[in-house]
């Protein structure tokens, strides 16, 4: 077991002692932010598919974070993900790429971590866990194909539970709780991914809550992510 799975599961193992909500949660309630995300999407989608054009510049999951290499480059196809924050710093370039996606980003700072996901034809990511509770993942369909009964083609199973985020169409979640992704279209699957900070909970949690934002942020630009 990596050092990373190893330290995930112990702080996992904190939250999960204190924190007890299901898989899926009311996103008025948890992210009321998400009514600005829900408002814009079209105009998001068209930002992030203009930027089609340059997929061979957007990197893969793995190529970001070497350690997620199991889940990332497991079947050798392509799972891109375009970063425009990580855990609280902006990354000024990919931000300027989509300034209207930015502008609700920047507006927000309950959103921790903002990403597009570009998901290759037949790609299957792995069943994993988030590492820790203090976060909350936020989905939005942008460009997701459909299968022969016009059902979104991308499946998340979340829990065992299946579910399909089509085009326009949202999902608040804990990525804590084991999930696993299909493509099972011959075309990319498009959403946009957001950690947003996990509201109602107890006092020592959230101080908690902030150092481990702080500290993988600031591992994020050593590394040069952000």
């Amino acid at each position: 077991m990596s050092l990373y799975d190893l330290s995930a599961n112990a702080v996992r193992r904190i939250y999960d002692a204190r924190i007890d909500t299901p898989p899926v949660l009311d996103a008025a309630t948890y992210f009321p932010g998400a009514a600005r995300f829900m408002s814009a999407w079209s105009d998001i989608r068209d930002e992030a598919l203009s930027l089609s054009s340059r997929m061979q510049n957007i990197p893969r999951f793995h190529e970001i974070m070497p350690a997620q290499a199991e889940i990332s480059a497991n079947d050798g196809k392509d799972w891109r993900i375009l970063i425009l924050k990580v855990y609280g710093t902006e990354v000024e370039k990919n931000m300027a790429l989509c300034p209207k996606l930015a502008a609700i980003v920047s507006s927000n700072p309950d959103v921790l971590s903002a990403s597009l996901s570009f998901l290759a034809p037949r790609k299957h990511i792995p069943r994993h866990r988030g590492p820790f509770r203090g976060i909350l993942r936020y989905q939005l369909g942008l460009s997701v194909p459909v299968d022969e009964q016009g059902r979104p083609a991308a499946v998340l199973a979340l829990n065992d539970v299946e579910h399909r985020v089509g085009d326009g169409q949202h999902l608040l979640w804990d990525d804590t709780y084991p999930h696993e992704v299909w493509n099972h279209s011959d075309q990319m699957r498009l959403v946009l991914l957001l950690d947003v900070r996990r509201p109602h909970m107890p006092f020592d949690l959230r101080v908690l809550s902030r150092a481990l934002i702080a500290s993988v942020g600031m591992v994020a630009r050593v590394r040069g992510v952000a």
